[in-house]
């Protein structure tokens, strides 16, 4: 029996992960699209007329056993897939993208769309929509009568139901849903190639990541590495059935090798082959699939009536417009590069002091005399934290964070399936004992997974007609150091900031309390949706934090204060080179989805172009960023990859009041989750952002928090 067509007995309605076998997916996204397409014949051959419950609500419940196939298999595609997953993901795309189109650039449908869109906007009710947010309020809100202009009394909606109606309307709309048959036919043909090209670019990325590995024989080839790298590079070779050590091109090997190895000539080799990666002249070259996909996206927005890509994504962003983000970035450029520069001159003079005059600095030497910098001025590095960073204590501290500051609790369930050995399941309470969600957690590398960290949900949080509150079901994946046979997971600072991220997200999700799974959780604008995920991070450098759970893993020692107030005081070393970092990531994206034309030329070429005002380093000829930047190739970040720093503004304003208050403060946090975290995209976020802060954020505290040093540029 295919495990999607049964009940799942498994406490919380948990996926029975044990159980799924590959031949269940496909039949089950088939029987899903019939079973989708059978409720859209109904709906739209409804002889009643078209109302928000028969119209509206009917399609956001539809498609129940399609979503959950979907949502399974495609989040297995990222943390743990094989080559047949990827052939069936490679063969299934196009299919279900082009049921997608069918539904949302179906005439008839959209005509029963618009007929209760057009009734409720006469009435006055949608004045107060997400898109439309500094406009007045409606005397319909949340059911008073009726407005005059109404042709006959309608029922009255809440607020999450005239949202619903809206974007539901607008979907349709930047669908294509009103054009033309030949253009509707086009921008389907667009989508069903975009759904390939996507699936391409990341397995290309992911296989290139897994090919290489820089196999070590000879002992002095690890000068310099730390005890954990080297434990770890030996465990790598094990797992590979070799001798000696490798380094492979995931982060938690990587990066400690560049930071800490005497080996020139290694670390380039290194550097050079994650910065090539999908460059060669192989089969997983991907110029030309991030060509085709940028110039599908120009076309599909000019398609749709707009001048270029960005223009079309902006319309549904808090930042609303080109004009809006480039503000922004340049406010970040003046303020930050100028100490930028000084920073990487910094790093130079030392890397001078200590190898002479004439040595010229690269970027693959970045990491590692920054490193020396750092234990120069602050007498630490990443390394000395370790001991005190353990996994499972890291775990605590994240989790007993949450639990001061929002009541909630934490239980591992061993009896509910996982889809690897790796994964932690958990069950989450809330503070009055009510059961509030189950959390997936995996922490660590392996070949089946792609590299970075994310959260995701197997389902989504939403509350039926009858109140039954469905309860979301949230993953955590990383890709953390990991155990070897002599020492536990031993985490560097960075690994526990990337934690509380993601962490963030989590809890975005887990508290959400909306009626339709569409607005739930962390279904928000793109660029407001890092802000509960990047206010976490917050408390990585936070002493009383530190407090909670930093204990050497051997001593059980606490972290010493001293070594406290040296992370604390070393918090913005180098800050605003890793803020030119981003914001030339944020150029080069806003290049190319701001074009008006196809891509031609270099690829590389463009890319320099693209970001040359935020760049500080000079170009190593031959790599190329474009060809693996999956957030806004094939992530869902096309032209909003600024999203980042966008939220940062928020998240730097946001906790600005928690230190006001007090960084665990109780009311504080209550308000963040009842204006923030609970309320998915019900309202527009600048609304919800002003109903917890009492005003809209400024660049301000932001500029504080980094220590920069110059006058206030005007308000974001």
């Amino acid at each position: 029996m295919n495990v999607f067509f049964e009940k799942y007995n498994t406490p919380h309605e948990a996926f029975p992960f044990d159980r799924v076998k590959l031949e269940d997916y496909e039949p089950a996204m088939r029987r899903g699209m019939d079973e989708e397409n059978k409720e859209m014949e109904r709906l739209m051959n409804n002889p009643e007329p078209p109302t928000f419950s028969n119209t509206i609500e009917a399609m956001e419940r539809s498609g129940e056993l399609l979503g959950e196939v979907t949502e399974i298999f495609f989040n297995l595609t990222s943390a743990e897939t094989n080559d047949d997953m990827d052939e069936l993901a490679e063969k299934m795309s196009p299919i279900l993208s082009d049921h997608a189109n069918n539904i949302m650039l179906n005439p008839k449908l959209f005509e029963r769309v618009k007929a209760v869109y057009e009734q409720y906007k006469q009435a006055g009710y949608l004045e107060n929509s997400k898109n439309s947010e500094n406009s007045k309020s409606s005397k319909n809100s949340e059911g008073s009568e009726n407005s005059k202009s109404s042709p006959a009394p309608l029922p009255p909606l809440s607020t999450e139901q005239r949202q619903l109606l809206n974007d539901t309307y607008l979907g349709f709309v930047r669908s294509g849903a009103d054009l033309p048959q030949d253009k509707r036919d086009r921008l389907k043909e667009i989508g069903n190639e975009m759904s390939r090209l996507d699936v391409q670019f990341s397995q290309n990325k992911l296989k290139e990541i897994n090919a290489f590995t820089l196999h070590i024989t000879d002992p002095a080839d690890l000068d310099g590495l730390p005890a954990t790298a080297i434990d770890a590079a030996r465990q790598a070779a094990k797992e590979k059935k070799k001798d000696g050590w490798i380094i492979t091109l995931h982060s938690p090997s990587m990066s400690p090798f560049l930071t800490y190895s005497t080996r020139r000539e290694l670390r380039q080799q290194l550097w050079m082959a994650y910065n090539t990666i999908c460059t060669h002249a192989d089969k997983r070259n991907n110029t030309e699939v991030v060509r085709r996909i940028v110039d599908l996206c120009r076309e599909e927005a000019q398609i749709l009536g707009y001048k270029c890509y960005a223009d079309y994504v902006l319309e549904e962003r808090m930042a609303k417009d080109q004009q809006t983000v480039y503000k922004l970035l340049h406010q970040l450029i003046d303020a930050y590069k100028p100490t930028a520069l000084k920073e990487l001159e910094s790093i130079r003079q030392h890397a001078r002091e200590l190898e002479g005059n004439d040595f010229e600095l690269k970027p693959w030497d970045v990491a590692y005399y920054s490193n020396k910098l750092q234990e120069k001025l602050y007498n630490i590095n990443s390394e000395m934290l370790r001991p005190y960073l353990e996994l499972s204590k890291v775990k605590q501290g994240v989790f007993s964070l949450a639990t001061r500051l929002y009541g909630i609790t934490f239980k591992l369930n061993k009896d509910i399936p996982a889809y690897h050995p790796d994964v932690d399941v958990y069950e989450v309470y809330d503070r009055d004992g009510s059961f509030l969600a189950l959390l997936y957690c995996d922490f660590h590398p392996r070949e089946g997974k792609k590299s970075g960290a994310w959260m995701t949900s197997f389902r989504g949080q939403s509350i039926d007609d009858d109140g039954t509150n469905h309860r979301p079901h949230v993953s955590l994946v990383m890709n953390f150091t990991k155990p070897t046979d002599t020492k536990p997971a031993l985490l560097t600072l960075g690994e526990v900031e990337t934690f509380l991220h993601e962490f963030g997200h989590s809890l975005h999700e887990m508290f959400s309390q909306c009626k339709y799974e569409e607005l739930s959780g962390t279904n928000v604008y793109w660029d407001f949706v890092e802000l509960p995920s990047q206010f976490m991070e917050n408390y990585c450098i936070e002493k009383e934090f530190l407090a909670t759970f930093a204990r050497h893993y051997e001593t059980g020692e606490p972290m010493p204060d001293e070594l406290i107030d040296r992370i604390v005081a070393s918090r913005n070393f180098c800050v605003a080179m890793a803020c030119m970092r981003q914001v030339s990531f944020c150029l080069l994206d806003m290049a190319y989805y701001t074009l008006d034309h196809p891509l031609t030329g270099d690829i590389e070429t463009f890319e320099q172009e693209a970001w040359k005002e935020a760049v500080i380093t000079p170009h190593i000829p031959g790599t190329c960023m474009s060809v693996q930047f999956s957030h806004i190739m094939a992530g869902g970040y096309s032209a909003g990859y600024y999203s980042y720093k966008w939220a940062e503004v928020l998240d730097a304003d946001a906790f600005s009041l928690f230190k006001q208050n007090g960084i665990f403060d109780q009311a504080t946090a209550q308000s963040f989750r009842d204006n923030i975290l609970s309320r998915g995209a019900t309202e527009h976020p600048m609304t919800l952002y002003r109903r917890f802060r009492g005003a809209e954020p400024t660049i301000d505290a932001l500029l504080k928090r980094n220590g920069i040093d110059t006058k206030t540029p005007d308000n974001t």
